[in-house]
């Protein structure tokens, strides 16, 4: 049976790709059946946002792509001069063949090849990808009306904060909102806000931004500490704490972000409007002033 036959999402197979070493079309990128990514998902990805060809805040996710791989005890295989020098190449080749206005780069790094064993085999050598697709951002629809999303269970592993490519727990989460044809699944760990399946959440109250502590159980998006720097630059009290489930449902505002989303707002969580009064149900005054911050810092922090 045929791809085109099973419903398999077309592919740009002509795109270059980096693998260990090597620029490729990617329909040439291939791996060993025994690298550990493919047999255990061990390995840790990252994700580069690129406006008109400009990297945006290269230097905070590769920050995290080290604190990642430390997690995982795999040595970083490159400097970030090397990181660097992949994401242009791949970002201007697909501006030149595709043409699209801005990219998303995805680098993946697993433990690398080797026989079949849950113990951590010292000394491979990491198997290292990267590859570029274009960045579609939210619509201006979206932005005008927000976004409908639901809530659930956080039922995946204690380690939120290892970006890793073991990610059945966040396609899960992310299918249980699409069966419900939400944007987003705002999840809650023992009653209290964790993150959605492939986005931070935040709250307002108050003229407040609220967000969950930076622990083992949430991924602490980019955005975190750009948010914070937006709030400071707009004067807006910036707070992170355990926030209940409870508090969510009555917020003034609720956020998405992420490196497509940008900064989102919520407008009805599980079929119920968000907010209160003449606000309630709409994107608020917090998120138009996180989004125009937001676009500034895309203006300024972009290299």
């Amino acid at each position: 049976m045929s791809t085109a036959t099973q419903g398999t999402p077309p592919l740009l197979p002509d795109t270059l790709c980096y693998l260990n070493g090597e620029y490729a079309p990617l329909r040439d990128a291939k791996v060993s059946v025994l690298d550990r990514g493919f047999i255990f998902g061990d390995g840790v990805y990252e994700v580069l946002p690129a406006y008109g060809g400009k990297l945006f805040r290269f230097e905070q996710h590769m920050a995290r792509l080290d604190r990642s791989l430390a997690e995982l005890r795999i040595r970083n295989p490159m400097a970030r001069e090397g990181w660097l020098a992949i994401a242009r190449r791949l970002v201007a080749s697909l501006q030149e063949t595709k043409g699209f206005a801005h990219q998303l780069i995805y680098i993946q790094v697993t433990r690398g090849v080797a026989m079949r064993d849950h113990v951590m085999p010292p000394d491979l050598a990491p198997t290292v990808f990267v590859m570029a697709g274009e960045m579609k951002l939210a619509t201006d629809a979206q932005r005008e009306r927000g976004v409908a999303c639901v809530t659930a269970d956080d039922f995946r592993w204690q380690k939120a904060h290892i970006k890793s490519t073991s990610l059945l727990g966040a396609v899960f989460s992310r299918q249980i909102s699409a069966d419900a044809g939400a944007t987003e699944t705002v999840m809650f760990r023992n009653g209290f806000l964790s993150e959605a399946a492939a986005s931070n959440v935040w709250m307002v109250k108050d003229g407040a931004v609220l967000g969950p502590p930076k622990d083992h159980l949430v991924l602490e998006g980019i955005r975190f500490g750009l948010i914070e720097d937006i709030c400071r630059e707009q004067g807006l009290r910036f707070e992170l704490r355990r926030i209940s489930r409870a508090e969510v449902l009555a917020a003034d505002e609720l956020l998405l972000s992420s490196a497509t989303k940008e900064v989102l707002p919520i407008t009805t969580l599980d079929g119920t409007p968000v907010g209160h009064g003449a606000q309630r149900g709409r994107p608020g005054p917090v998120y138009a002033r996180l989004y125009a911050g937001y676009q500034q810092a895309v203006a300024t922090q972009s290299i």
